[in-house]
């Protein structure tokens, strides 16, 4: 398959993308001379590495945003909403956990996420349209997380990195708790903190890395990480976290950092590409021959170029979307051009505001069992209904 037209949205450069065996085999200003592959021709698009979320909890999706306050911390936070909010919290629980997790891995794929990287327990979920990232030691939190120490310090898993929440608050409890984590790393582990609002730039050279959900601790703490001082001592990855403390789409979540300004266009880009991928050691955030063929093309809009285009991407934008050299996710008007090379595979028909979709998988019948359990909740789309091509 040959990907022709869409520019690099880090450089507003025209190429042509061969994908070959899962993996971009070509990638090149110049044209690809190919008459035997598929060729797929856009105008007015910005192609991308697909996004990686470095921080979601995948079952936790069917969630609102559960909060009527700031608050301190997020034990603060935990011990109030299980207050308050018991029946909307036992509601969400009633529907079935696989459910709520590939919710969480469909809400990721519509809006052009490729990767995810899952805190908590290890899935058990075959064929995933995206890939679903876990091998890391996750611990939840000092607080939350019982024999914190003996796990962290647990030599069976010391080649993996240990990803884990900290600082999340805006005392000096959320400070000391990123202290005593230092502390008891006692087998210097690569610690990669989550949120890390307290943190300081001396905590942060303990750090392999710094996962910074904005959205979510503005939402807790009215108040977000350090992140122009931290990104000097540590490496920036994004993620979004789950429902329960932020909005469904990622889109969204970069636009909120892009306004903070804590970094520069090109960083926060990197920090949903390059960097993550360095962090988790997967072969993809980039566009190079050899990388995964983790791709997205979206529409501009007027003359937005470069990374202008990019960041004011939002979902209904997304033209394509492939996942390892396979289409997960495209608009309807490549439908003509791409019915004969996914015949036989199944894809349901999706309307995101004016836009219509053909995502992969029968996300009909998804709904339509989430909302047995749960039949108050919007989901961001209007399923059309389900086809085999």
């Amino acid at each position: 398959m040959i990907l022709r037209g869409a520019k690099l949205a880090n450089n507003g450069q025209a190429v042509d993308i061969r994908i070959s065996h899962g993996k971009i085999d070509k990638i090149t200003p110049t044209t690809i001379s190919d008459t035997t592959a598929l060729q797929l021709h856009f105008a007015d698009a910005i192609v991308f590495p697909g996004l990686i979320n470095s921080h979601d909890h995948l079952d936790f999706n069917l969630f609102p945003q559960l909060g009527n306050r700031i608050y301190k911390n997020y034990t603060e936070w935990g011990t109030y909403i299980h207050q308050q909010f018991k029946q909307e919290i036992t509601d969400v629980l009633r529907v079935p956990a696989h459910l709520r997790i590939l919710w969480g891995i469909y809400k990721n794929l519509l809006c052009g996420v490729t990767t995810v990287v899952n805190h908590g327990k290890r899935l058990t979920i075959n064929n995933a349209p995206i890939t679903l990232y876990e091998d890391t030691h996750d611990l939840h939190s000092a607080a939350f997380e019982k024999a914190w120490k003996l796990k962290l310090n647990n030599p069976l898993k010391k080649g993996l990195p240990v990803v884990i929440h900290t600082g999340e608050g805006t005392d000096e409890a959320a400070s000391d708790e990123i202290d005593r984590l230092i502390y008891w790393n006692k087998l210097h582990r690569n610690l990669v903190g989550i949120h890390a609002v307290a943190m300081t730039a001396q905590q942060a050279v303990n750090f392999k890395g710094i996962v910074w959900c904005p959205q979510s601790n503005y939402f807790l703490l009215n108040k977000t990480a350090a992140i122009q001082q931290l990104k000097q001592h540590t490496c920036i990855i994004f993620g979004t976290d789950s429902t329960l403390t932020s909005n469904w789409n990622i889109w969204d979540h970069i636009a909120m950092a892009h306004k903070t300004g804590l970094l520069t266009d090109e960083e926060l880009y990197d920090s949903l590409h390059i960097n993550p991928a360095k962090i988790w050691g997967i072969n993809t955030g980039e566009l190079k021959n050899g990388k995964d063929a983790d791709i997205v093309i979206a529409r501009t809009k007027g003359s937005d170029v470069d990374l202008d285009a990019f960041y004011g991407v939002a979902p209904a934008d997304l033209l394509l979307v492939m996942h390892r050299g396979n289409i997960r996710l495209f608009d309807q008007e490549l439908l003509a051009q791409l019915a004969h090379h996914l015949k036989g595979r199944h894809f349901s028909l999706i309307k995101m505001n004016d836009a219509y979709k053909y995502i992969d998988g029968n996300i009909d019948d998804l709904v339509k069992l989430i909302k047995l359990y749960l039949p108050g909740f919007v989901f961001p789309m209007e399923v059309i209904g389900h086809q085999i091509l």
